[in-house]
């Protein structure tokens, strides 16, 4: 116990839409097949939105109300709020302002980051030194995706990668060693060329053309991207994890962002964590960009005991990528 105050996490939520893509149904949509999708990414099936009318602020409440409930925690005593996400509802408000609609969180402040496949663990850095500060008691930090929204499923390259679904946590001051104790985060704008969404935006707004052209969906140049992930994801983890004085054999659980079961694997090899401790769920949920973390926290929580030393580690388009350091509340 000292004075110094840590970002604890104490309770998660997630959701998962019930509707579950199989490789085989894409492999009707597009060329390619169960083999192909497995050897290259890992990913077996995703989960998928399919009610055209819903956005990502139904998948982040979903995850928010039940992290409400698992916690027992009164939607008046939450003060802030923050979604990761790249798939907003809309262009303004915020998508988080939307999850505070749907689940009753009234004055609290609530507004998104953008940092791609990165974003949950930019959130969890941003609120954790807020809390440090004082100034906030009760933070929810959510990850949400609709990825599907912008996927063009007639392109095979990038259409197996990507799912849907949200997860949450919970911070709170603590005293005790425990939390947030760390982190490293990086971007390099020589990313932007390899990973993004041509049309939409204020650059180049939509219109009959833009449809047209297909340019309202994910344009990824893979193998850029693959090189870059696998040397800046391992790399984070490594320094990460030296500047706290931490050995493969001292980390509990490494929770990478899932984006590609090769790249996942290269991080374990160089952070030297026994594989059985490295946290991977990509083979049926996908990639879900920023819910990937904390959908990886949701799904495993039984596993963690208090104390334990876990890596968080992401990267994704800016490029931007990083690791946190956290350890377990509880």
């Amino acid at each position: 116990m000292s004075d110094k105050v840590h970002a604890v996490i104490t309770a998660v939520g997630g959701y998962l839409p019930d509707y579950i893509l199989t490789n085989q149904e894409l492999s009707t949509m597009m060329d390619t097949s169960d083999e192909w999708i497995m050897t290259r990414i890992g990913i077996k099936t995703r989960h998928i939105l399919k009610d055209e009318h819903e956005g990502t602020s139904y998948l982040g409440a979903k995850a928010v109300e039940e992290l409400l409930a698992k916690s027992k925690t009164d939607v008046k005593d939450i003060d802030l709020i923050i979604c990761a996400t790249s798939t907003s509802d809309h262009q303004f408000p915020a998508t988080a302002a939307s999850i505070c609609e749907r689940v009753g969180i009234k004055g609290a402040l609530a507004y998104d980051i953008q940092a791609a496949c990165s974003g949950f663990i930019v959130g969890l850095t941003t609120a954790a030194a807020l809390v440090e500060t004082g100034r906030f008691k009760k933070v929810i930090v959510l990850g949400a995706e609709k990825m599907s929204f912008m996927v063009d499923y007639q392109d095979r390259s990038t259409a197996p990668i990507f799912g849907d679904g949200a997860g949450a946590v919970l911070l709170e001051p603590t005293t005790e060693e425990v939390g947030v104790m760390d982190s490293i985060l990086h971007s390099d704008p020589v990313g932007v060329k390899h990973l993004h969404m041509k049309a939409g935006g204020s650059a180049m707004p939509a219109s009959h053309e833009t449809v047209d052209k297909r340019l309202h969906y994910i344009y990824q140049e893979g193998q850029a991207v693959f090189k870059h992930a696998v040397s800046d994801m391992s790399e984070a983890s490594a320094q990460i994890m030296e500047r706290n004085g931490l050995k493969g054999e001292d980390v509990a659980w490494l929770i990478p962002h899932q984006a590609n079961l090769r790249i996942i694997d290269a991080v374990q090899r160089r952070t030297g964590v026994d594989h059985d401790k490295v946290i991977i769920n990509i083979d049926h949920v996908g990639n879900t960009s920023a819910a990937s973390i904390p959908l990886s926290i949701w799904e495993n929580e039984k596993k963690f005991k208090k104390g334990d030393n876990i890596i968080l580690t992401a990267f994704g388009a800016g490029f931007t990528w990083g690791a946190v350091y956290l350890k377990w509340g509880y």
